[in-house]
């Protein structure tokens, strides 16, 4: 396929299958862009941490890409190393979002607000030191004004080490925005392995970058309007909103990494469908090899366990139908496998010992087994 085409079905998977599943692992990130409770700096507030952030992303998936053509599967990342980015990605935000709630508490407790008033913040929120800033007083006693009060002369260009008022605060700010935007490319989602698939496909680093840098554009509108909404929930004064938001984006991310990595205690897998369906058992051919069929469907894998018996070649037919979700790409045996949307594809494992092999959807979320017995 040529750059152009690439490039179309990256665009067209960003915007058809990627906007949820991308937002979901790597949105968390996008806590890194809201102001801190306090910051009264516009430069900080806008919509540039927000277009830094996506220029970030889509030029580390470009670069990635670029790669990923040139290099093949060896620049590729393996299903645990995976997992451990996922939980360390995660773990950062969850601890920026408890920091935020922390801050918004300490900045809006009753105490602080005359305090907070005196410096030039009516409603009493967000002071810049965390709420205990010059001048705050504990509860009952009226603060003392300050030694001197005459404004202090305004410092030159060469003092705030920039010519134009803002931009000395603007720059770590957007520097920090791309460097978040950079590291999506540690927490792919589904859809994005599936790219990067396609890209090591290519054979080219243009084509490779093609793909990438499509997908990145296609969920640029889903992360721009999730950016923007958690920077109005704080200067709405719904940051704890905003930081309830994260922490949860964050424990999936964290969730999704455990089992991706298989550290999680394995959970009873639901069953649904008829009894013959659910059962899951694999039949053997005149060949000696056993053969199962899976369907990888939007809700999981059906059956979610099959039983196979142990010391005998085994054959799993993967089938999808309109799948778009997260088990297009699953991890099993310690390699990464894209499943068609419509389509099968056939993995085969030597023969193992009794047991139990576990398989995960890409992003951690949906997992299936099969269980190897001793034949009878």
């Amino acid at each position: 396929m040529n750059a152009a085409a690439l490039f179309a079905g990256g665009l067209a998977a960003g915007l058809a299958a990627g906007t949820a599943s991308c937002t979901a692992v790597q949105g968390g990130l996008l806590i890194g862009l809201v102001a801190r409770p306090g910051d009264r700096s516009g430069p900080s507030r806008g919509f540039a941490p927000v277009a830094a952030f996506l220029t970030g992303r889509l030029a580390a998936h470009t670069a990635l890409g670029a790669l990923l053509g040139l290099a093949g599967a060896a620049v590729q990342v393996g299903p645990r190393t995976r997992a451990a980015l996922l939980v360390a990605a995660g773990t950062a935000v969850v601890v920026l979002a408890v920091r935020m709630l922390r801050r918004r508490e300490a900045g809006c407790a009753p105490e602080r607000k005359a305090p907070a008033a005196a410096r030039g913040d009516p409603d009493g929120c967000g002071c810049p030191d965390g709420g205990h800033g010059q001048g705050a007083a504990p509860p009952g006693r009226v603060p003392s004004p300050p030694l001197d009060s005459a404004p202090s002369p305004p410092l030159d260009s060469a003092a705030r080490g920039t010519g134009s008022p803002g931009t000395g605060a603007r720059s770590p700010a957007l520097a920090r925005a791309a460097a978040l935007g950079m590291a999506t490319i540690f927490v792919p989602c589904g859809v994005t392995i599936g790219m990067e698939v396609v890209a090591v496909g290519a054979g080219s680093a243009l084509g490779g970058a093609a793909a990438l840098a499509g997908l990145a554009l296609g969920t640029a509108p889903a992360f721009a309007a999730l950016g923007l909404l958690l920077r109005t929930l704080v200067s709405a004064r719904l940051a704890a909103l905003a930081g309830i938001a994260a922490l949860a984006a964050g424990l999936f991310t964290v969730g999704s990494g455990l089992r991706l990595g298989g550290w999680l205690p394995d959970l009873p897998v639901p069953q649904f469908g008829s009894p013959a369906a659910a059962a899951g058992r694999a039949l053997t051919g005149t060949d000696g090899v056993q053969r199962l069929t899976v369907w990888a469907t939007a809700e999981g894998f059906r059956p979610g366990i099959a039983v196979a018996a142990a010391g005998r070649p085994v054959e799993i037919a993967f089938r999808t139908k309109d799948n778009r979700g997260c088990t297009r790409t699953l991890a099993i045996d310690g390699h990464d496998v894209v499943l068609p949307v419509t389509g099968e594809r056939v993995v085969r494992l030597a023969a193992r010992p009794e047991g139990r092999l576990r398989y995960a959807c890409g992003m951690g979320m949906y997992v299936g087994f099969v269980r190897f017995e001793r034949s009878p």
